[in-house]
């Protein structure tokens, strides 16, 4: 279980939060100014390699121009933090007293069961220790005094967070990616070569290969140890499916469970190969398969098989308008990428059966992506990606209102999934969804793994 190790500052605007960060990470990052609301997104920073300081002070508050308006502000910046950390720091103003708005703040961090420590922020000497006693009254026991300004309490503040987040754990020992077996599955249309390419696998032919469509009935189970060309034995788990055929053929109860079964195994398989024929290109078939490869969240590597037949129509003279093979595959690689445009950058293979060609490099490309689908992100770079794709192309404006991502954070691998705490989740629509996975897999070299989305939005608002 992954320990929740973010710790986030909140409070009511102009109490200090932005200067406790920066004095906390240590640099300058967080905007300093006396205007309440100027800090509008998330920020977050490593500290001592040990935690995520979240800066969620003020979003929305720089318009905002009621006391009504002002309270949903921070009640929404409240939520947000809640959601996104382990620690609460309740930052509150020594100078100013215990305001109305503090004790709003502190009646929805009561309701949220997460821990917090309350930190009095401007008391600069030892006479303003006294003030601290106001705030005693919101009911999270002592208060630590502090001053962002002159680092009075910094250390004590340090220790304190350290003591209550506990030690770090030691990093999660899991079984090494290259020694675990590997479930793979190919798909694919009948008759397209995914037994033959099975075969090619095991170097033997215990997959039933004819050239009747549709031969491959049910979705065949087996172990599957590779030789490599260095001597080194590769273990996986090999799915051999039947074909999927258009829901209009399925005249028979075999062919209906055929279909059932080959679904039952992408979803229990961690990578798929969608095998596709070299000289048909992508079908609409195809198109529907990768979807539902897409649509369980399934690692995906496209295989062009018969490329052999292709080549053959190249060379003859049939296929014209390329001067080279390589500018001939690299159009035909294209072009299957603009077909299937929802898949997650899936790395495109040419390989032939029939010869043999290419099968280590389709188990070395299944290798490398089961590697990164255990990878973890850093929060950091996560986080400044986001903003950077949002600079490059904002979201649509959809009756109005944008979709933003305030803070991003990891919570899971296999598939990889990325927290997104947001405005309002239902403004996410497909292609900026995919615009911002693409950007997550390209950044991260996550070619063929996709990315699950987990949306937070504010108060009120729903998730997807």
């Amino acid at each position: 279980m992954t320990v929740n190790r973010s710790v986030a500052l909140v409070g009511r605007p102009n109490v200090g939060k932005s200067r406790i960060f920066n004095r906390l990470v240590r640099r300058r990052i967080s905007i300093v100014h006396d205007q309440p609301g100027v800090t509008r997104d998330v920020l977050s920073a490593e500290v001592d390699d040990d935690y995520t300081l979240l800066d969620t002070g003020g979003h929305g508050l720089a318009e905002a121009t009621s006391s009504k308006e002002i309270s949903r502000a921070v009640e929404e910046q409240v939520h947000l933090a809640v959601q996104a950390a382990g620690l609460i720091l309740f930052v509150v103003d020594g100078k100013a007293g215990c305001a109305p708005q503090d004790e709003a703040v502190a009646e929805l961090l009561r309701r949220s069961g997460k821990p917090v420590v309350l930190l009095v922020n401007k008391i600069d000497n030892d006479h303003e220790e006294a003030n601290a006693d106001d705030f005693m009254r919101l009911g999270f026991g002592d208060p630590v005094v502090f001053s962002a300004e002159h680092g009075r309490g910094e250390q004590s503040l340090r220790d304190l967070i350290a003591e209550r987040l506990g030690a770090k754990p030691e990093a999660e020992v899991s079984a090494d990616p290259a020694r675990e077996r590997i479930r793979i599955c190919f798909s694919g249309r009948p008759n397209v070569g995914k037994s033959s390419l099975g075969n090619r696998m095991l170097r033997s032919d215990r997959l039933i290969v004819t050239d009747t469509p549709g031969t491959t009935r049910d979705a065949v189970e087996l172990d599957l140890d590779y030789r490599s060309e260095e001597g080194k034995v590769w273990p996986f788990h090999l799915y051999d499916t039947a074909g999927v055929r258009k829901n209009t053929k399925l005249s028979s109860s075999v062919e209906y469970f055929s279909t059932v079964r080959t679904e039952y195994a992408i979803k229990h398989s961690e990578i798929v190969y969608l095998v596709l024929d070299a000289m048909d290109g992508v079908t609409k078939q195809d198109k529907t398969l990768a979807g539902q490869i897409v649509q369980y969240y399934r690692a995906l590597i496209i295989l062009v098989n018969k490329w052999d037949l292709a080549l053959n129509a190249f060379e003859n003279g049939t296929v014209e308008g390329y001067e080279n093979e390589r500018e001939f595959r690299e159009a035909y690689a294209a072009s299957v990428r603009k077909e299937l445009f929802f898949n997650p950058d899936s790395p495109v293979l040419f390989v032939s059966a029939l010869e043999g060609l290419e099968i280590e490099r389709m188990l070395k490309a299944a290798r490398k992506i089961h590697y990164n689908l255990h990878r973890r992100l850093p929060t950091s770079r996560l986080n400044k990606l986001m903003t950077s794709l949002a600079e490059k192309r904002p979201a649509s404006a959809r009756k109005g209102t944008r979709f933003r991502v305030y803070y991003a954070v990891q919570t899971g691998t296999n598939p990889i999934t990325v927290r997104l705490f947001c405005n309002r989740a239902e403004k996410l629509d497909d292609p900026y969804r995919r615009y911002l996975e693409s950007g997550v897999t390209r950044e991260f070299s996550l070619e063929g793994c996709p990315v699950k989305f987990e949306l937070v939005g504010k108060p009120g608002r729903g998730a997807g």
